[in-house]
């Protein structure tokens, strides 16, 4: 029950920053963890495959459930900054195109 209300606590916290505090909370661990995965690759360049595996495998963890979460909650603030959400639609756009044009490619391999 302690870790529950300590992970509630946060989670109010982060949703009360603003819109510039919650992008830089969520560069600071894209950041650390992107170079990391490349730090990794390095490693797995050197003969070191497992530790490099390992690493690498770890580094995408950590992408998915620390970063991935906090854009969750930060990103209904992200969307209120003009050029991001500016962004963020360009993304989406891309994103829906790519998938339109492989169903289509897979509707005709059919």
């Amino acid at each position: 029950m302690k870790n529950q209300e300590l992970l509630m606590s946060l989670k109010r916290r982060v949703e009360n920053l603003g819109p510039y505090q919650s992008l830089f909370l969520l560069a600071v661990p894209t950041a650390t963890v992107e170079p990391l995965k490349l730090v990794a690759v390095a490693v797995a360049g050197e003969g070191h495959w497992i530790a490099g595996t390992a690493m690498i495998a770890t580094c995408y963890l950590l992408s998915l459930f620390v970063v991935e979460r906090l854009f969750v909650i930060v990103k209904p603030k992200l969307l209120t900054i003009p050029w991001f959400a500016k962004l963020w639609t360009a993304i989406l756009a891309v994103r829906t195109w790519f998938v339109a044009a492989f169903r289509r490619m897979r509707a005709r391999m059919s």
